[in-house]
């Protein structure tokens, strides 16, 4: 059980009524956007090589490039062209993805529609809405186990990699209630799955909390938190390649991984 997780949600559950009038509040207000176009594409190096590895994403709206006009210009895109440049291969990808699902619905509804038999690399963003829907630490812990394993029954020898969890206490559209009760959530399940990969070979995920600090001082900017969203909640063109090329660096600084995807190829 996980104690901080139980205390805070007794400290907060008089406020459950004012949430739930500002979470109705925030989804009649923000705009509804389409998903992105493009699910599939490939990533091609600069050198001359014909070596080729195939990668899926799958998840939530994130993944689904809510906020973005195609994947390409996405996150997957981005990252499958910033891998390619640091791995000198070739990168077939195609993307999973649904707005609005939790870990056990892209368990249930998403990998049985995945047809492809040779993936050299899965990449998984989850978390936001369990976050919004209040799912309880054990619980997604549970949930995100099946989806490991369902996903080694389709895959078994595939690396998965987990993106990082949504920064919630960033998003401009949501009250500072919300931001401390949904964001501090999150980051619940952001430390309870990296439980549950120690259980598992071949599988990865670093919990580092993003902050928009850290990723204007990664990449040199001065932005205001507005630039990173496209409309209060998801994020916008700038921050979708920012994550992209996040990801890409921190699959390529795990010596392990990075060997196996270059063994693959």
């Amino acid at each position: 059980m996980n104690f901080r997780y139980t205390i805070r949600a007794i400290l907060y559950f008089p406020l459950l009524p004012l949430m739930y009038f500002q979470g109705k509040r925030i989804k009649n207000s923000v705009p509804s956007l389409p998903e992105a176009e493009g699910t599939e594409g490939r990533s091609t190096s600069n050198g001359s090589t014909q070596r080729t590895i195939r990668m899926l994403a799958i998840g939530e709206s994130t993944i689904a490039g809510v906020g973005v006009q195609t994947h390409k210009e996405g996150f997957t895109g981005t990252l499958a062209d910033t891998l390619s440049q640091h791995l000198g291969v070739d990168i077939i990808w195609k993307v999973y993805a649904k707005s609005g699902y939790t870990a056990k619905a892209v368990t249930q509804r998403i990998i049985p529609q995945i047809t492809e038999t040779e993936i050299d690399l899965l990449i998984v963003g989850i978390g936001g809405n369990d976050a919004f829907t209040l799912n309880k630490p054990k619980r997604w812990k549970k949930e995100v186990r099946e989806l490991i394993i369902t996903l080694k029954e389709k895959s078994p020898n595939t690396p998965i990699v987990f993106c990082n969890m949504p920064p919630i206490k960033e998003f401009p559209a949501f009250t500072s209630l919300i931001k401390a009760t949904i964001g501090k959530l999150v980051e619940v399940l952001g430390e309870e799955l990296l439980e549950v990969i120690k259980e598992f070979d071949n599988v990865y995920y670093k919990h580092e909390i993003i902050t928009l600090s850290s990723w204007n001082k990664k990449f040199g900017f001065d932005h205001k938190p507005s630039y990173y969203f496209s409309d209060g909640v998801h994020p916008s063109k700038f921050a979708y390649q920012a994550w992209g090329r996040h990801l890409a660096d921190e699959i390529v600084s795990q010596e392990k991984l990075k060997n196996a995807l270059q063994q693959k190829s």
